[in-house]
């Protein structure tokens, strides 16, 4: 168990659990989980983690296929600059470890954003809080227990 799905069960929140074979070697755990999953890529997401000019980590969830747009997430949260998050301060502030980094159940709430290209679909697939584990569940499912907004910070 995870904090992710902890905190999942604890609200009786509808999700399903995903397991697979993680491969260390995989180049992307993202694209990993989809093929290992037999998924469409557009509906598995990732969770990066990224800095603003003043130091605050913002959660970022965008699909696996494509990459984070840095200036549509800076507009989203309203401040002048992001970058990629130090991978030691992602890890510290979340308490996950890189590749199995979950949106959900974090040991400290960060702002969350969610690409609005999840918005229109059923369900998606998001790290359940380890590498080779994946969980599904509606996009608004998710945005409720992070208290997520949707904007558009995907690049295809």
């Amino acid at each position: 168990m995870t904090p992710a799905l902890d905190l999942l069960k604890k609200v009786r929140a509808e999700h399903r659990v995903h397991s697979y074979e993680h491969d260390p070697k995989a180049a992307s755990y993202g694209l990993e989980a989809a093929e290992k999953l037999g998924l469409d890529p557009a509906q598995v997401f990732k969770t990066l983690l990224a800095a603003s000019e003043k130091g605050e980590l913002l959660v970022a969830v965008v699909p696996v296929g494509g990459s984070l747009d840095l200036k549509g997430l800076a507009h989203a949260a309203g401040v002048k600059k992001v970058e990629m998050a130090d991978p030691a301060a992602a890890q510290r502030s979340t308490g996950y470890l890189l590749g199995g980094i979950s949106p959900l159940g974090q040991k400290k709430r960060l702002r969350t954003f969610i690409d609005s290209s999840a918005q229109p679909l059923a369900s998606i697939f998001v790290s359940a809080g380890r590498r080779g584990l994946e969980v599904e569940l509606a996009p608004d499912v998710l945005a409720e227990h992070t208290q997520a907004k949707f904007a558009d910070i995907g690049r295809a």
